[in-house]
């Protein structure tokens, strides 16, 4: 009698949450969003929403905040939460101006950059040698940041010329550079305001337009930690730290050389974003220079999904919202309102579509109260303005919680050996 076996029947697998948007798809979003955008300039009238000057501006306001997130990036992606961006940022400012005003802006930008690390340094001796508490450790590195950049201005910069206790001397310029032909051409053909055309040509005209050198720098320090990270053994073992430290050792990683590097790594990219804030963004350091950026970089972290691609695309939303304080800020974003609105009533259009009838009525009321919001005013207070960058933070990190993955062991405790 031959024996049989009776296989159970494999455990239901749970269903995922949701796709992570592919390429195409994503594209065609923003390219729909640029349709929209195009649509309501023509509406409102307000042509700097689209301007070449404000994609500019958006660009040199982005950079800091992409950089703390990219910092934020390498730390996290190891297990390590840094919290301590801000204090890092804020080191990189003092220690970029204070360098920068004595030999110069490059040199400066290496100071910033050995300020940034500094910072790091502490926080990666106390979290990943000592095991302290990852927020803590951040929240005291921030402060600590903040008191001594203080103290030590009062004997480095009041003394010097037209410097002050809260305010450095001058810094000269890296310069500036645009796409010779292309540039000018795309200003033009911007100032014609023609339907998506101008658009186009505006948001590429900016993005080319009165660079800096170390602008172009932070860019390329996107890919290039996409290809460190995803396409090499080095970003793999690191990656691995992040995932399961545990597993990691069991093949060989020294996990707490690799916690080390990817820490002092965030903080050199903070402290560049720092450096970048009073070297080439106002070429002087002032108390209370980086306003929360270290934060808002984290936020575009997370709203990228920890990943560098989605990071930019953050960094670059908030960015633009910044630099609306800078110009026409009133008038350009009481014609946002009118775009916000419109995309609320896609929005609630595909909550229905997927049945999720609640929430599809609660957005379609919010809907409904921004386009009444836009037809009883004609501009917006001032101080919505100056909010406008915080507020999309809340509001972005609402709206993309259900689809967020952070690495698996991000902010737990380690020891080595712990696994055996």
């Amino acid at each position: 009698m031959s024996a049989t076996t009776t296989a159970k029947p494999s455990a239901k697998q749970p269903a995922k949450s949701g796709r992570r948007m592919s390429l195409p798809v994503l594209l065609l979003v923003i390219a729909g969003v640029l349709v929209l955008t195009s649509v309501v300039r023509l509406i409102t009238g307000a042509d700097g929403i689209t301007s070449t000057g404000q994609m500019s501006t958006a660009l040199r306001l982005a950079v800091p905040i992409g950089l703390a997130g990219l910092g934020g990036l390498w730390a996290e992606r190891a297990g390590v939460v840094n919290i301590g961006l801000e204090g890092m940022m804020i080191l990189g400012t003092w220690f970029g101006a204070w360098a920068g005003y004595q030999w110069g802006p490059w040199t400066g930008v290496v100071f910033g950059i050995l300020g940034g690390a500094l910072g790091a340094v502490l926080h990666a001796v106390a979290t990943v040698t000592f095991n302290v508490n990852h927020i803590v450790s951040g929240v005291a590195i921030n402060i600590l940041a903040l008191g001594t950049t203080r103290y030590l201005s009062k004997f480095t910069f009041e003394d010097a010329p037209q410097g002050s206790s809260k305010q450095s001397p001058p810094i000269d310029s890296l310069g500036t550079f645009d796409i010779p032909g292309l540039s000018s051409w795309l200003d033009t053909l911007n100032e014609k305001h023609w339907f998506l055309v101008s658009d186009i040509a505006g948001l590429v005209g900016g993005l080319i337009t009165d660079l800096s050198p170390l602008t172009v720098v932070a860019v390329a320090l996107v890919p290039v930690t996409w290809w460190v990270l995803w396409r090499t053994a080095f970003g793999l073992r690191l990656r691995s730290c992040g995932e399961n430290p545990v597993a990691a050792e069991s093949l060989g990683v020294n996990v707490y050389k690799y916690k080390y590097i990817a820490v002092i790594i965030s903080g050199g990219f903070a402290g560049l974003g720092g450096a970048f804030l009073s070297i080439v963004a106002s070429n002087v350091y002032l108390d209370g220079q980086t306003a929360g950026r270290g934060y808002i970089g984290l936020a575009a972290m997370i709203f990228g999904n920890w990943m560098p691609g989605g990071l930019a695309l953050g960094a670059g939303l908030f960015g633009y919202t910044d630099s609306l304080n800078l110009r026409g800020g009133t008038t350009n974003v009481h014609a946002l309102i009118l775009l916000l609105a419109i995309l609320l009533v896609f929005g609630a259009a595909y909550l229905a579509w997927k049945k999720k009838y609640v929430s599809a009525l609660i957005t379609a009321a919010v809907s409904a109260l921004m386009f009444v919001w836009y037809s009883t005013t004609n501009e917006v207070p001032r101080q919505v303005v100056t909010a406008a960058p915080y507020l999309v933070t809340l509001l972005v990190l609402a709206l993309s919680s259900q689809r967020l993955r952070m690495p698996k062991a991000d902010g737990l405790p380690y020891r080595k050996g712990q696994g055996k």
